[in-house]
């Protein structure tokens, strides 16, 4: 068994750093040493809180030569500034989604860690949890014969109604697909492989929202992103999928994600979740039957993408939550959108490797 532990630090300590932290510390890959936010008090409490040594200033933590590997859950506009800077200070980086807003800021990511022998890691990892490897080997061992198609549905209301700041989400950069479609395209490229082409259809259903909650609540929000998407993806292996993103459904019975097969129909858990269920509808029976998860993490296990990039840098492996796979995660959201304003398919110039199944007990260890 690997000993070797990977030094980590983490910049941005809000909401979703605690359980980052949390989930670290539980990994043997990973030695958390410190915390880092513009508000100094912010990374003390989380630092105090977990019994991380040292809360820092982001440039502080940057220029700590001890940090191999920062994790960076700044908001989505900082991820492409603090990776780079990481990546010029010699660090490896693992960043939340997106892996940034801009593709030539994220392509800037992957072409400084190639020069440097760095890594470049991006979240969602959700495709690691028992829900959807589950699913991989179940689509591997050919349960449902040869993939044909999918379609996926992430379908809200948006945030507005409880998130006490939820103007962001209707900005350019944000807007349902670039917020949660990351987690439902990682998936589909998990399981079916990389994108070739797309087309797509977009629209603002409503031109203003109303902040539900907080200290905000009643004041308005001008959209100015879309709000409806509509994504029609070409897999490279030949299935065609769509994926539908909304803030603008107030209610629906659709699935998360199907795969439809030559022999029958898989059916996945909620792509932003680690766990279940899992349902598989198969010729030779005529009936849905639910799966046992395969042994692996079924709670929110955030930072099991770091451990895994962990054990890649330390073994010379892929890493499973790549930068190459965020790459064409954000490549494709960017082309959907592309495609509906030009009003024709666009070919996708980036690709990547399907990422590997984990091993036989669901660790990355």
């Amino acid at each position: 068994m690997n000993t070797a532990k990977t030094k980590i630090g983490f910049i941005g300590c809000g909401n979703i750093s605690d359980v980052y932290v949390r989930v670290a510390q539980s990994f043997d890959a990973l030695d958390v040493r410190a915390c880092a936010d513009t508000q100094l008090e912010r990374a003390s409490a989380l630092a105090a809180k977990y019994r991380v040594p040292r809360a820092v200033t982001p440039a502080a933590l940057l220029a700590d030569p001890e940090i191999e590997l920062v994790v960076n859950l700044t908001p989505p506009a900082a991820h492409a500034q603090v990776a780079l800077a990481a990546l010029e200070a010699g660090k490896s980086i693992y960043n939340e989604k997106p892996l940034a807003i801009a593709r030539k800021d994220a392509q800037r990511m992957l072409d400084i860690a190639a020069h440097k022998g760095l890594h470049v890691g991006c979240a969602p990892d959700t495709f690691l949890g028992a829900g959807l490897q589950t699913c991989r080997k179940l689509l591997d061992d050919g349960i449902i014969g040869e993939p044909v198609g999918a379609a996926a549905f992430m379908l809200s209301h948006g945030p507005e109604a409880w998130h006490p700041n939820p103007d962001f989400f209707y900005q350019p950069g944000a807007g349902p697909l670039f917020d949660v479609g990351p987690y439902y395209l990682t998936a589909l490229v998990a399981l079916l492989g990389p994108v070739r082409r797309v087309s797509g259809a977009t629209r603002i259903s409503f031109p203003e929202r109303t902040v539900g909650s907080g200290p905000k609540q009643g004041q308005k929000i001008s959209v100015r992103t879309p709000t409806h998407i509509t994504g029609l993806l070409d897999f490279a292996s030949g299935a065609i999928g769509t994926i539908t993103t909304s803030f603008d459904v107030w209610k629906s019975s659709t699935p998360f994600i199907e795969i439809y097969g030559s022999e029958g129909t898989l059916s996945t858990p909620d792509p932003n979740t680690f766990g279940g269920p899992v349902r598989v509808w198969r010729t030779s029976t005529q009936a849905w039957e639910e799966v046992p998860l395969l042994l692996g993490y079924i709670e929110n296990t955030r930072s099991l993408g770091v451990a895994d990039m962990a054990r890649a840098m330390q073994s010379g492996r892929p890493q499973r939550a790549s930068g190459q796979l965020g790459y064409h995660v954000l490549d494709l959201m960017h082309a959907i959108h592309e495609a509906s304003t030009a009003g024709r398919h666009v070919d996708v110039s980036s690709t990547c490797e399907r990422p590997a199944p984990l091993p036989a007990g669901g660790s990355p260890e």
